[in-house]
């Protein structure tokens, strides 16, 4: 082992928020208000909290006022039962609608700035599959800021937070969690800029570092997001639920593959292909541009398989067209203009004249840590890990099952936030005040490996390959034949890594080395997904398998997948909950194992 590496200091909390987006900032201040004493600790893996990916998300979050006089919560319900191809958990799925509105009072209280109409009430837009009396009409249930909705949220919680007792470690890496007779009780940290380990000691730990969206050749993610929080739990031994559920958002500009926000559909944006046809009406006749992602992904998808897509001479890249051109100038300026702006930024175009070019983009991990309603993880039994919460994307409850509805991710980062929030409160209240001693040994071994590793191979290479390969094989069309063919490949391209020496052996500010743990990190999520994705013989939400189309229902249950050895992988099972169905309540037959057709 390398002598250099050791741990440098020790570091005590209350709480340790790994990952400090919305999710995670929102669960630190609902501590920080009813228990200002807590010593609570949150590292983030870029330059400042608010550089993390929430403050990206852009057009709204979907909550019901209970005064509106057509949108009812049980709605809200429904829409996100249907389109998670009714996989959700309707326990997970009906805490968090009932608690939407609340939360946008929250914000709204801590002076987060809501768009408002004419009127002075909150403004709201519709999107995709979320509709009026189950399904007749499209629902404006999204209240919005602009289309910068995310930066709102990150300056409403960080502002709150700072007002309090919490402590940021900016450019830090969590490499291994801490465990002491199976209770978490921290992790070892790394930070990049002074290259050093520290060990902290949290009496609890919250994950909440975001997505996975790396893994993918074109991605609407940061690109911080090589999901870390996945790879931390499969190294702890525990199991990772539903990888296989991936979303590719419809609309991801052409070349940078930032997303090009659904609020361009919900508010008029028309699909076209090269003969200019509005295809959508083809495969969703109802809901047309407003169908789940998952639809309109696959119509995309589909239209370019046909012949209809246009080539990009620049990115030699297939697309289809976005026509914004009919929007009025007060929709561009008031409604869309950050939006509008990236096309004018990146190519060069003006969307009120001309049109856009749009392709699919991978965007979004619908599973994930599997956790209960309350945020607190579960292993393979689905027995609680003490001292252990998952909260955003990198966590499963599960509100989104195998397709997410546009809008409900941020409204989970609020609502599940607090949720945890409010457990770690009771969780400290009862739990004595003391660390127990615990001992990272896989952390310091794994970088003295990357340092002592030798090879000619390259770590962007290795990675450019993996994410064409993920991309190709394992994205939004996939056959057994492609999703072998990527767990053998993944398997070599492992073994590539495993054997490439880094330039450069310095401690701090080595970008090389943190590439390299996120490479290893970026593999292991890639071979869950594509493990995952091979098990699952049906097609459901945002998985389909072009050999086994249709759903089935010897597959409606969540998949547990865990890896403690690279390549070699145990499957489980939880079951997806169907209280609102079992109760037999009014609405009741609304949620069984219903038809999706849009």
């Amino acid at each position: 082992m390398n002598k250099r590496l050791r741990i440098d200091s020790t570091l005590e909390c209350d709480l340790l928020i790994i990952g400090s987006g919305g999710a995670g900032l929102r669960c630190a201040v609902e501590v920080l208000e009813s228990r200002p004493q807590s010593r609570i600790i949150a590292i983030t893996k870029g330059l400042h909290p608010q550089k993390s990916h929430t403050s990206t998300a852009q057009g709204g979050l979907a909550a019901v006022d209970p005064k509106d006089p057509a949108d009812k919560i049980i709605y809200h319900m429904f829409d996100t039962w249907k389109g998670s191809d009714c996989t959700a958990d309707q326990n997970v799925v009906r805490k968090i609608c009932q608690a939407a509105w609340e939360q946008i009072l929250w914000l709204e209280n801590r002076g987060m700035h809501f768009s408002r109409d004419q009127t002075g009430k909150l403004s709201k837009r519709t999107f995709g599959g979320h509709t009026l009396n189950f399904g007749e009409s499209s629902a404006y249930r999204a209240v919005f800021e602009a289309d910068r909705t995310g930066k709102g949220i990150m300056d409403t919680c960080w502002g709150e937070s700072l007002k309090r007792n919490i402590s940021f470690i900016n450019q830090a890496i969590a490499v291994e969690l801490l465990f002491k007779d199976d209770q978490c009780v921290g992790c070892i940290v790394f930070k990049q800029k002074e290259g050093e380990f520290i060990r902290i000691l949290s009496r609890a730990t919250v994950l909440a570092t975001g997505g996975s969206g790396q893994v993918y050749k074109v991605t609407t993610n940061c690109r911080q997001n090589t999901g870390d929080g996945l790879a931390l739990i499969l190294q702890a031994g525990l199991p990772v639920m539903d990888p296989e559920a991936v979303q590719f958002h419809p609309t991801g500009i052409v070349g940078p593959g930032i997303l090009a926000s659904e609020t361009l559909r919900s508010v008029g944006g028309i699909l076209r292909n090269k003969d200019m046809d509005a295809f959508m009406e083809h495969y969703a006749p109802k809901m047309k541009e407003l169908a789940p992602r998952d639809l309109v992904s696959r119509a995309i998808a589909s239209e370019i398989r046909n012949g209809k897509g246009i080539l990009n001479p620049d990115h030699n890249v297939e697309h289809i067209w976005i026509d914004l051109r009919h929007l009025s100038d007060a929709v561009h300026e008031k409604q869309i203009p950050e939006v509008t702006g990236f096309f004018r930024k990146y190519l060069n175009l003006d969307p009120k004249e001309e049109l856009c070019p749009v392709h699919p983009s991978n965007h979004y991990q619908m599973g994930g840590i599997p956790t209960n309603v309350f945020g607190e993880v579960q292993d393979s039994t689905q027995k609680t890990v003490f001292g252990l919460y998952a909260v955003g994307e990198c966590a499963s409850a599960s509100f989104h099952g195998f397709n997410r509805l546009g809008t409900n991710s941020i409204l989970e980062l609020i609502t599940m936030g607090k949720f945890a929030g409010d457990r770690i409160l009771a969780y400290l209240k009862d739990t004595p005040e003391k660390f127990p001693e615990a001992e990272g040994d896989i952390s310091v071994a794994r970088f003295s490996r990357y340092l002592e590793s030798r090879g000619g191979d390259n770590i962007g290479q290795i990675r450019d390959e993996m994410r064409t390969l993920m991309t190709e094989s394992v994205g939004i069309f996939r056959t057994d034949e492609g999703i072998s063919k990527a767990i053998d490949v993944l398997k070599i391209l492992r073994h590539r890594a495993d054997h490439t020496a880094l330039s450069a052996k310095s401690l701090r500010m080595n970008q090389e080395l943190v590439q390299h743990w996120e490479l290893d990190n970026l593999l292991a999520v890639s071979m869950v997904i594509a493990q995952a994705a091979l098990y699952r013989r049906e097609s459901r939400g945002a998985h389909f398998r072009e050999d086994f189309p249709e759903r089935k229902d010897e597959f409606n249950y969540h998949t547990l997948i865990s890896m403690e050895q690279f390549g070699t992988v145990e499957f489980g099972s939880r079951d997806i909950d169907m209280s609102i169905y079992n109760e037999g309540g009014q609405f009741y037959d609304k949620f069984d194992v219903i038809e999706r057709k849009y």
